[in-house]
C-alpha cells in the first residue's frame, strides 16, 4: 500500500458536475447457491445480432457498460460482444448468473461480479482460473482492486470499476479534517454543541453498509480478518477488533453518532448532512453533487463542504472499504479464450477505462488517477490506492450477518461485547469453508 503522505482537503467543486452517478452497491454473497428462480428482469442490449459472446453486467449503469462493449465492437468486428443486463438490485444480480451456472444453460461467458463474490464463484468452480494474467494487471490495476478478484491468492476474475468512501465536513466549522479518529470524536461534539447540530453521520443501520463502516474502523486498527493464506481467522488477534467495537459504542453513548444513527442508510446521512444539521459525514462520492446543490433537491452546505479521506487511529494513512465490479470468466463458456481477451481488454485499455472515467465510474487503472489534474480525483485514488477489499472469501454472506447480527446490538449495548466478538470470529472460520 502507498505510504504517500495523506491528503488533507481538497475543494469536492470541480468534480461535482461529473460524480452524480457514483455510488456503492452494497451486496453480499451467499454461503449456499438459491435453488429458486431469479425475481429480476434482464434484457438484451442488443448490441449484436450474432455475438460471439455474452457479457453478463448488472443494468444499474447500462450507459458506461453498453459504451465500453461498443469500443470493443469497433475495434474487433469479428468478434462481437453483445451485453445481458441483470436487474439493477445485487441479491437479483448473482442470483440470475448462479441460475444459468446451475442450470448449465452457460447462456453468459463473462460475469460482471461484485468485488464481494469472487471467493463464492470460484469454489463452486462456477469461474476460470485467470492467474496466468497477473502480468497484465498487477502493475496496471489498483492493488485493492486485485486483492478483491482473488481467492487464495490466485486470481478468478480481472479489476474493472472501483469505489471508496470518502469523509465529508463542514469547510465552515471546521479548519481542517482530522487525521485520527480520536480528534474527529472530539471536533465534531465540540462543533456539534456549538452550533446545536449533530456530530456524524453515516451507514449505522443493521445491513451491509455497517460492516463497510466497521471494518474500515477496524482496518483503520491495523486489523486483518484473515492471514494471507485465507486460511484462518485473524478477526482475533491483536487488539483491533476491540478497539473498532469500543470507538462505536462511546461514540453512540456520548452523541457523536447522530441521533437515529443506528438506523441510518447512505441517503439518510446523506439528506441531513445537506441540510446543514451534521458537522461530519462517512459517504460515498455520489453525495458530492447533491451537496453542492447540483441535484433537485436545495443544499444548505453547498459553499460549506469539503471532503477528505477517512481517518485512522495512529493517525498515519487512511483506509477505506472497497467497491465495485470485476470481471470473470464463466466455466461454462465455448469462448474461453475470447472472454479472457475481453475481461484481460476491459481492465488494460485505456480508451476502455476512460469510458468509466468519463461516466463518473471510478476506474480501476492506477495511471488514470496519477495523471488526472483534479485534485478531487486524484484524492479518490489515493484513497483507492490504501482502500481495503472486503474478504471475498466463500462464506462472506454469512460473515456479513454475523457482524450485523452480533456488533449493531453490541455497539448499541444490546450484547455482551466480548460474546459478539467471539461470535464474529467464528463466523470468520466458517466463511473460509463457504458455511
Amino acid at each position: 500500500m502507498s505510504e504517500e503522505p495523506r491528503p488533507t482537503g481538497y475543494t469536492a467543486r470541480a468534480w461535482a458536475a461529473g460524480a452524480l452517478v457514483l455510488g456503492l452497491t452494497m451486496a453480499t454473497a451467499c454461503g449456499e447457491p438459491p435453488e429458486e428462480e431469479s425475481g429480476g428482469d434482464g434484457e438484451s442490449a442488443g448490441l449484436a445480432d450474432d455475438p460471439a459472446f455474452v457479457w453478463a453486467v448488472t443494468g444499474a449503469d447500462r450507459q458506461v457498460h453498453e459504451d465500453v462493449a461498443r469500443l470493443w465492437n469497433e475495434n474487433n468486428p469479428d468478434q462481437q460482444v453483445d451485453i445481458f443486463f441483470l436487474a439493477p438490485t445485487a441479491d437479483e444480480q448473482r442470483q440470475a448468473m448462479f441460475q444459468d451456472l446451475q442450470s448449465q444453460a452457460g447462456e453468459f461467458d463473462v460475469l460482471g461480479l461484485d468485488v464481494i463474490w469472487t471467493g463464492e464463484f470460484a469454489d463452486y468452480g462456477y469461474i476460470e482460473n485467470l492467474e496466468d494474467l497477473r502480468p497484465e494487471i498487477e502493475d496496471t490495476s489498483l492493488e485493492g482492486a486485485v486483492d478483491s478478484a482473488q481467492w487464495q491468492q490466485e486470481l478468478y476474475a480481472l479489476p474493472y470499476s472501483s469505489n471508496g468512501a470518502f469523509l465529508y465536513y463542514r469547510s465552515d466549522l471546521v479548519d481542517e479534517p482530522p487525521s485520527t479518529w480520536e480528534e474527529l470524536h472530539e471536533s465534531g461534539l465540540e462543533a456539534a454543541e456549538e452550533e446545536g447540530i449533530e456530530a456524524f453521520v453515516g451507514q449505522g443501520d443493521q445491513y451491509e453498509g455497517f460492516v463497510a463502516s466497521y471494518l474500515e474502523l477496524f482496518w483503520a486498527a491495523d486489523g486483518q480478518l484473515f492471514d494471507d493464506n485465507q486460511e484462518s481467522s485473524t478477526f482475533l488477534e491483536g487488539d483491533a477488533a476491540e478497539t473498532a467495537l469500543d470507538f462505536m459504542t462511546e461514540a453512540q453513548e456520548s452523541g457523536f453518532f447522530a441521533q437515529g444513527y443506528d438506523s441510518m442508510v447512505e441517503d439518510d446521512a446523506r439528506a441531513l448532512f445537506q441540510s446543514g444539521e451534521a458537522v461530519y459525514m462517512r459517504n460515498w462520492p455520489y453525495a458530492i453533487p447533491l451537496l453542492a446543490g447540483e441535484g433537485e433537491e436545495d443544499s444548505a452546505v453547498a459553499d460549506d463542504f469539503e471532503v477528505a479521506p477517512l481517518p485512522t487511529f495512529d493517525g498515519e494513512g487512511t483506509t477505506s472499504a472497497l467497491g465495485g465490479l470485476n470481471n470473470a470468466v464463466s466455466s461454462l463458456s465455448e469462448n474461453k479464450d475470447l472472454a479472457r481477451e475481453f475481461v484481460t481488454w476491459a481492465a488494460t485499455d485505456q480508451e476502455a477505462q476512460e469510458i468509466l472515467l468519463g461516466h463518473s465510474l471510478p476506474p480501476t487503472m492506477q495511471s488514470l488517477y496519477e495523471d488526472a489534474d483534479d485534485p478531487d480525483f486524484q484524492m479518490l485514488g489515493d484513497i483507492l490506492a490504501n482502500a481495503e477489499a472486503r474478504p471475498p472469501v466463500p462464506g462472506y454472506n454469512s460473515l456479513s450477518l454475523a457482524v450485523q447480527d452480533n456488533l449493531h446490538p453490541a455497539f448499541l449495548g444490546q450484547e455482551d461485547p466480548e460474546t459478539a466478538l467471539q461470535s464474529v470470529d467464528q463466523a470468520a472460520e466458517e466463511a473460509l469453508e463457504g458455511e
